[in-house]
């Protein structure tokens, strides 16, 4: 009898599970990948199902079960801090994806302060406060001077960290947040950090719990506005290129970062499983970790899993499993771009249901991938539309780091929805030393 292949469920609805399901697609070890969303270029790559109210632990452990799953990759980091990955391992059914224990390394931001500084790994300096008058007091010492970083302690969509030129918006940041809780509970507690100067940088690495697989580094690109200008943003494009680190500077992130974190989960009784990005600033000190998050990047993902030239359900398999040590991945020595299209008005107001046209044309030019953010389809299937603050993202791959992003910006230039935004400097800084 031969025997089937795997049936993968992948969980959140954005731009990275677009690239994950993606990458699934491509696995000869996969017969099937499920989808709970309504992202129309998911829609196209996996069967959408929906969870049901029937009684039981969690309607999407109820659903892995009854789909026969053999593999669950959990996107966003909310239903990790929420324990998802620990209910399915409670049923067997191998998870891509930290415990909750491990997740309040993104969960909290003050639990994963504390832990870098239980184990050496080099940070920012900071002060924790739990009270508006306490936040205040803090503020008027000016102890870490200008530009000061507040982070509100809690998951916040990407809305958690403002960066106060003056002690005016140092202020305002302390009322938004603790007295007119405009995140919630997240401003329960909040994080007062010096401000690193540096180039920052996505590094990310695949652990089992035991042994860790770097992935290619990424760049990713906050700002909402070019030359690095405007609010804060999910991420407005991403390029992945292994000119971004020089294999010295990778030796020491490993050493004095990611190994230490590893460790320190292990100490602590949360091994880590899953995918660990640190988010670094390389300073005139070393690297210092400006955040860490529990799962894949977003558009960093995009940029990364088009480099990916061996099995991804291998790996994330062997993550689940615990047997990371045996896979190889290997990785194109091509540099990829991508772009994002966002919804006029973000990160603010926007609108939904705008048409988009051009995607086809954009998707046939050689090296180009399309990944959809927000996106659905419109009632009778024939019209895609705008269902998001990123709408999409614009990858190409090519020979090098000014290829990719000219063909990146070819496909965007076919492209239109009504207030369709995006930045038009993605990987123009280049690479170190190049003269792009």
């Amino acid at each position: 009898m031969e025997r089937r292949g795997m049936t993968v469920l992948v969980l959140g609805d954005g731009g990275r599970e677009h690239a994950l399901v993606w990458a699934l697609r491509q696995s000869p070890r996969v017969d099937r990948v499920l989808a709970t969303t309504e992202n129309a270029g998911i829609g196209e790559l996996a069967e959408v199902v929906r969870p049901t109210s029937e009684a039981g632990d969690s309607p999407l452990v109820d659903l892995a079960i009854r789909e026969g799953v053999d593999l669950v990759v959990v996107g966003p980091e909310q239903p990790l801090v929420d324990g998802i990955a620990d209910q399915l391992a409670e049923k067997g059914i191998p998870v891509f994806g930290p415990s909750r224990a491990a997740a309040r390394l993104e969960g909290s931001k003050v639990f994963a302060k504390e832990f870098m500084l239980r184990h050496g790994i080099p940070t920012a300096a900071c002060r924790i406060v739990s009270s508006a008058e306490e936040a205040r007091e803090a503020v008027r010492s000016g102890l870490f001077g200008y530009p000061l970083v507040l982070k509100a302690e809690g998951l916040a969509a990407g809305k958690g960290v403002i960066l106060a030129a003056d002690e005016a918006e140092a202020l305002a940041a302390v009322e938004s947040l603790m007295v007119d809780r405009a995140l919630g509970s997240a401003g329960d507690r909040l994080l007062l950090e010096e401000c690193l100067l540096g180039r920052e940088i996505s590094y990310l690495a695949l652990s089992d719990g035991t042994d860790y697989l770097p992935l290619p580094v990424a760049q990713d690109h906050k700002r909402a506005f070019d030359g690095d200008e405007g609010p804060n943003t999910g991420g407005m494009g991403a390029y992945s290129t292994s000119a971004l680190l020089d294999p010295a500077l990778e030796a020491v992130i490993r050493a004095t970062i990611v190994e230490p974190s590893l460790a320190g989960a292990r100490a602590e009784g949360f091994p880590f499983r899953g995918v660990l990005y640190c988010g670094l600033m390389l300073t005139a000190e070393g690297p210092k970790v400006l955040e860490y998050n529990v799962r894949f990047g977003d558009p960093e993902t995009q940029a990364i899993l088009r480099r990916l030239e061996s099995d991804f359900a291998e790996l994330a398999l062997a993550v689940a499993a615990g047997r990371l040590g045996s896979v190889v991945p290997r990785w194109s020595d091509e540099v990829s771009t991508c772009i994002v299209l966002a919804s006029g008005g973000y990160p603010g107001a926007y609108e939904k249901g705008k048409p988009i046209t051009g995607l086809a044309a954009a998707a046939a030019l050689p090296g180009v991938v399309l990944f959809h953010a927000g996106t659905r389809r419109s009632a009778d299937g024939q019209a895609v539309l705008t269902n998001g603050g990123r709408v999409l993202g614009v990858t190409a791959r090519a020979a090098n780091l000014s290829e990719a992003t000219t063909l990146a910006y070819r496909a965007v230039e076919a492209i239109q929805f009504d207030g369709m935004q995006y930045r038009r400097d993605i990987g123009h800084a280049g690479e170190p030393g190049s003269a792009l």
